[in-house]
Order: structure tokens, then sequence, then C-alpha cells
């Protein structure tokens, strides 16, 4: 059987991959493993969910289990993942649960668990929870050891309003600091829907909203971060200043420019991290970011004097270094960007609100503020129905890598990993022109569908 946490959590699609009785389980698991012991305050947990339809029966599975393990459980309803972090943070929880498939289409789901002071969990930690559920341990209290729920609109409106006024209050010019700017953004109709337009609006920019009309079945549907299309479309209509994409839960946030053009997390990080350098707030002018970041990223913090530390991928070790080094800034190129000083997540929303305070800060245009980072040309094939588990392991495959980096030299690389989210096997190749990065990602991809075929 095979590891329920990934690397973003437990995912896959609602009710077979993840079922209200597995979800039930682990919110037992969790509060066995977490929860402690010494009887001097009942505990407590926060449970949030985006708003596909499926969490409603997860998020209710995870309230009872809670509940039923002695656990007094807030449940905050639609909220962005960093949301809940924030709040398990701030209001001294021991752990919260969030019920989001992040950027998957409708169907999926998934359960993120963060402790104490809203991190992710380390993986010693997940492995204790998965084998509880696996062993079917719990804490069983009777009578009044039962856990309470407290739940509702008023909840829902509170965590809301508490998280929109601390992103208004990490702002570097202040209130009203982003008034002139025109911003177009995209809600995937997800659970940004509400609160990312407020904070705009409520930060001075002028606000035009798309998909932010969530009905539980049209989260992520053509939409959001991973359909820049429509943001890009209304960003040219409508003469804005920028576009900002969120996913479905917005721990990430993509953008593009006036003339539509995107401008990926790299290119945000880049921006951001040469703001707090600005400041003097750029803690060892150091920026964190994974392997999948394009080497022009590299290339320009080396010409701004800035270093990039590199991990493997998934914000969760992102955060491990940023935690580790006490860095300022760092992230994915898909868009997550973490700001360790305001939150102890990647947060799509606040990332929107401080690329939009360097323009304000500056004076100068998305597109020449994010021109600092030349993209080297990079093709990513995703390729399905493969056996993931063996990528890195078959000699023929192996050596086909070999043979890609050998050519390509000191000018691309790259990179084969499976998914951690999703069942298949991700093949990057970055090289000097488009043409030659695409004849070998897609040589690479032929070679895992014929080596590692179901």
């Amino acid at each position: 059987m095979g590891r329920l946490f990934g690397t973003d959590g437990v995912r896959g699609l609602a009710n077979v991959d993840l079922t209200a009785e597995t979800a039930l389980g682990l919110a037992v698991a969790a509060a066995t493993v977490l929860v402690d012991d010494t009887g001097q305050a009942r505990p407590r947990a926060l449970v949030g969910r985006d708003p596909r339809a499926s969490g409603e029966f997860l998020s209710a599975a995870v309230v009872a289990g809670l509940a039923a393990s002695g656990v007094d459980v807030l449940d905050v309803g639609v909220v962005p993942t960093p949301a809940l972090a924030h709040l398990v943070g701030t209001s001294g929880a021991d752990f919260g649960v969030m019920l989001s498939a992040s950027h998957n289409a409708m169907p999926d789901n998934g359960l993120k668990i963060f402790a104490r002071g809203g991190t992710k969990l380390p993986d010693d930690v997940e492995d204790r929870i998965e084998a509880a559920h696996r062993s079917g341990a719990a804490r069983r209290p009777t009578g009044a050891g039962v856990g309470r729920v407290h739940a509702g609109p008023d909840v829902e409106q509170d965590a809301q309003d508490t998280y929109a006024d601390h992103l208004l209050s990490t702002l570097p010019g202040g209130p009203s600091s982003l008034a002139g700017l025109h911003v177009v953004v995209d809600c995937a109709n997800g659970a940004a829907s509400a609160v990312s337009p407020r904070v705009l609006r409520e930060a001075g920019a002028r606000v035009t909203v798309l998909a932010a009309a969530p009905d539980g079945l049209n989260i992520n549907d053509g939409v959001g971060s991973t359909h820049l299309g429509p943001v890009r479309a209304a960003v040219v209509a409508h003469g804005a200043d920028l576009g900002l994409a969120h996913d479905g839960d917005a721990d990430r946030c993509l953008a593009v420019d006036a003339a539509g053009d995107e401008v990926d997390g790299d290119q945000i990080m880049a921006v951001l991290a040469l703001a707090l350098r600005d400041r003097g707030q750029l803690v060892e002018d150091t920026l964190v970011a994974t392997v999948m970041s394009n080497l022009g990223l590299k290339l320009a913090m080396q010409r701004e004097g800035v270093t990039v530390v590199e991990t493997a991928v998934g914000d969760r070790y992102v955060l491990e270094a940023l935690t580790a080094g006490r860095w300022s800034i760092g992230g994915e190129q898909s868009g997550h960007v973490v700001l360790p000083a305001h939150a102890s997540t990647g947060d799509g929303v606040l990332t929107g609100l401080h690329l939009m305070a360097r323009m304000a800060e500056t004076g100068r245009s998305l597109a020449e503020l994010a021109g600092v980072v030349e993209r080297l040309p990079q093709v990513l094939v995703n390729v399905r129905g493969v056996d993931k588990s063996r990528a890195g392991a078959d000699g023929d495959l192996l050596e086909a890598v070999a043979a890609a980096e050998a050519e390509l030299g000191a000018t691309g690389r790259v990179l084969l990993r499976p998914s951690g989210t999703e069942p298949l096997v991700r093949v990057m190749v970055e090289a000097a022109h488009q043409e030659q990065a695409q004849a070998v990602a897609d040589r690479l991809a032929d070679v895992v569908r014929a080596r590692l075929a179901l």
C-alpha cells in the first residue's frame, strides 16, 4: 500500500481516492498524534475548505472525526488555504485541517494538516498520522469530553475579516497605497472569490473581477492560474495595468502584464526579492527556489548579487529551507510564493498585493519590473498513464536523460520527476532555443511512455 501523504497532503479523486471514511479516519488519527494529552486545556482545531462540492461532505467528516476525538472545532467554512494557516497561527489552535485540491480539477479534493503555528507538518509527523490511521488508534472520550463544534455564516465572515485585515496590514506603503492601479483578478471560482477583490479594493486599486461566482462545480474550470487566457484577454480589453490569477485555494498567484504577457512565479519572486533588498529586508541577500525554477532566474539574481538556494519541488521544502536559514522569501515557478514575515505558507493574495505595491512604489510597469529575468526556453511535458514509482530506477530511461544532458551541455538542463500530487511523470527541459527544448522533451517523454508503461 502506497503512502497516503504526498508533497501537499492527501489528494485524489473525491469519493474514490479520498472518501468520507478516509477523511474521518485521518481526522481521528491527527487528533491522536497532534493533541497534547496533558489535560491542561481542551484541544482546539480549525477546519476550512475551498468551494468544491465534495468539500461539503469531506469537511463534515473531518469535523465529526475531530469532535469524536475530544477536539473543539471551529469550522470556518470557505477560506483560502493561507487564511486557514494564518488563523491557526494567530488563534493558538493546536492544529488545522484544510480540504482542497488546490489547482486540480473539481472532481479531485485533498486534505492538508497544519501544525500549531500554522506550519505544514514534517514528513515524520505525517508518517505517524498515517500509521495511526492504518492501525485504528483513536481518542474516544465520552460525556462532556467530546468536542464541541462552532460553525455558521458569522464564523466564516469573522475568519475572512481577520484574514483581510492581516493582508492589508502588510502593505509597505500603508492603506490605499495601490491607488491609481487597475487590476483584473481571476479568482478561479475558488476560495479567494470574496477576499481577493475586497482587499485589492480596500488597498485603493481599481478592480475588475473574473471567475468569482463559485457554485461548487466550476472551480478551476477554464479559469485561474492554470488557464490564463481569460485574464490575458480581460487585461487587454479593459486597458488594465496588470492581471492576477489565483488557483482554487489561493495559495498561488500568477500575473500578466498590461500587454497580456505572462509573469510567472520566477519573475514574481525576482521582483519581490529585489524589493525586499532595496528596503534592507532581504536576509543575507538570499532567495529560495526549487529545481524547477528557470535558469534565467538564477542568472538574473547572480547579476543582482542575490544568492539562490535550491530545494526539491514542493512549497513544503521551500518552507523548510526558509525556516532553517531564516530567509525572507522563497517560492516556485508555479506561483507559490512564501513571505515568512507575513505568512507561514504560500499566499497568492498576499503575493498579488506585494507585487502591486512594488509597482506603486517604483512607478514602473509590471513588464519593466519582470524584465529583470530573461527566461530560457523551457518545455514541460506531463506524461500520464505510467508507473511514476519507477521513474528514478529504470536504467534505459536514466541513460536517455544522461544523453540529453550531454547534448544540451552548459546551455540547458533536464529534470525528470514523478509528480507528488498527480499520477504522472513530469519531463522538463531547458535549452538555448525553443525548438531544441521541445525536441528533447518530446523524445524523453516517448522514452518515459515506453519504459514506464503500466
